[in-house]
């Protein structure tokens, strides 16, 4: 089982979509919706006022404890953040982008190492 643990419905193309077209429904193969708490990493502000900011970036919030036949859709950054701890994450790749350039979906999901 895949839980999408961003914030917004996660669209799944066939290799076939081209960039470029504003209508979703076109080589669609399935929409992954959130789920109700997205995960995301927590935040230390070391600085304040400060130009450029320093943050530290720490350990995942609303991320479950592994599970047997469970996958989870997070942010490049969560899976990134815990590649060689975590075998169950997953995140969007190849990107399928609309007329203006914005990401509308992916053509796979893919597991950081």
């Amino acid at each position: 089982m895949i839980l999408n643990l961003t914030p917004h419905p996660i669209r799944l193309y066939a290799n076939e979509r081209e960039d470029g077209n504003d209508d979703l429904e076109p080589y669609l193969r399935e929409v992954i919706e959130p789920e109700p708490t997205p995960a995301r990493l927590a935040t230390f502000e070391a600085s304040s006022g400060m130009w450029p900011e320093l943050v530290e970036f720490g350990h995942a919030q609303n991320l479950p404890p592994k599970r047997h036949g469970y996958q989870y859709i997070v942010s490049l950054v969560v899976a990134l953040a815990l590649a060689d701890r975590r075998s169950d994450l997953l995140v969007p790749y190849r990107e399928v982008r609309n007329a203006s350039g914005t990401v509308i979906g992916c053509r796979s999901l893919a597991q950081p190492v």
